[in-house]
């Protein structure tokens, strides 16, 4: 029996080594376009690869899909984030998690993962082609032919694992074979706002703001970070997720607010910035206690034309009004986005009606299956793609086997 694993990345080795230690005796080859394999893995999280989160929940685990939800119901129930941690610490990688929930490797680098992949796939006898690309593929006497740069390779099984930048040649071939595509935009990026005085403040952080796009129902919490370009952050980034369809839509144009104290509405920091002036009113403006980094609070300030050396005693009410607003209310208007580092994410991807989410299976092609981010399934980010993409391909695996 020969399987044929189309790319070289998460999805495609998880489903390879699963495969080859269900079926010793099956031949499996991991066909990768590129010279390189497992980029993704290598660069997620700055280099310490966000491996999956720590969310055991089936049911609130797909909540953290913007696309996928009801579909990764089930395949969760069969492998799950814990499962993903045993099928590591069996192979000697042990993950630690972070008080915000993601898990890494105990050693904070993603070589751990590159590392074990590639000593199993040794071990297991899993063949691995470099720099060849899948022209075609078509089913002949049962049999798949796959038409690539270095060849016509001929198997029984083909799993399709080229994740969201699949190329137009390989799409058209699987549309021959009866499926279709939902077009990939970016889905993991940051909110530019060019020439904004905002962006003087790059490198401050905010542990819980709230942020929403004007004119829709999207809106994230949590941890927001100024750049020189504009905001990022896991609150943006998560926000983007849930927005990619839509912001990619108005060609990343769009308005968006901040509360820069999230919980807190205007009026009640209004109110307490009444009761601090009533206090302190010979004391400086830039004297308060209140829960953001000192730039960004002098900025703020500074934005309402209050100067640094102004008393509390000369500020008006309606200076305090329009502050109080300007923390819990800040507008600012994108113009553009940036992907986040290098770990590149989309939406889009083969129909999810077209796919079978018991096996992975293709309805359409007996003997395809797709996994991980060919799917048009993406989750936001905190290591919820990586443990899509072992899931599926779990899943194919153990379909595959007992075919």
């Amino acid at each position: 029996m020969h399987i044929v694993i189309i790319g070289g990345g998460a999805s495609g080795f998880f489903c390879a080594l699963n495969i080859a230690s269900l079926l010793p005796s099956a031949e499996i080859t991991i066909l990768e376009k590129s010279n390189k394999l497992l980029s993704k893995v290598r660069v997620s999280g700055g280099g310490r690869c966000n491996v999956t989160h720590a969310m055991f929940d089936a049911h609130e685990l797909v909540k953290k899909y913007p696309r996928g939800e009801k579909e990764l119901l089930s395949p969760f129930h069969k492998f799950s984030p814990a499962s993903t941690i045993e099928w590591f610490k069996q192979r000697g990688v042990h993950l630690k998690a972070e008080a915000d929930g993601r898990m890494f490797p105990a050693n904070d680098s993603s070589e751990t993962i590159i590392d074990c992949f590639l000593a199993e796939a040794e071990k297991l006898g899993v063949k691995i082609k470099m720099n060849t690309g899948v022209e075609m593929i078509a089913k002949l006497d049962n049999k798949f032919h796959l038409s690539t740069s270095s060849g016509v390779i001929i198997s029984d099984f083909v799993v399709v694992a080229s994740g969201g930048n699949t190329d137009e040649t390989l799409k058209d071939s699987l549309r021959k074979l009866g499926h279709s595509f939902t077009a990939s935009v970016p889905s993991l990026f940051t909110f530019n706002v060019p020439k904004h005085p905002i962006n003087s403040l790059m490198g401050v952080s905010v542990p819980h703001a709230g942020i929403k796009i004007i004119g829709t129902k999207f809106f994230e919490e949590g941890p927001l970070l100024i750049t020189h370009w504009g905001f990022s952050g896991p609150a943006v980034l998560r926000l983007s997720a849930w927005g990619a369809r839509v912001l990619a839509a108005c060609h990343y144009n769009f308005k968006f607010s901040i509360n820069w104290l999230q919980g807190v509405s205007a009026n009640d920091l209004y109110l307490a910035l009444s009761q601090h002036k009533q206090r302190h009113q010979q004391k400086n403006v830039l004297y308060f206690n209140i829960e953001l980094p000192k730039r960004l609070w002098k900025h703020l300030v500074n934005e309402q034309g209050i100067d640094d050396n102004t008393l509390w005693q000369s500020i008006s009410k309606e200076q305090l009004q329009k502050l109080a607003k300007r923390i819990c209310d800040d507008v600012y208007e994108a113009n553009g986005k940036t992907t986040f580092k290098d770990e590149f994410v989309t939406c889009g991807g083969v129909h999810l009606k077209e796919i079978d989410f018991k096996t992975m299976q293709s309805k359409n092609a007996e003997g395809l299956y797709f996994v991980g981010e060919i799917i048009d399934v993406d989750g936001i980010t905190g290591g919820f793609n990586f443990q899509n993409a072992w899931t599926t391909a779990f899943i194919a695996a153990n379909s595959i086997a007992i075919a």
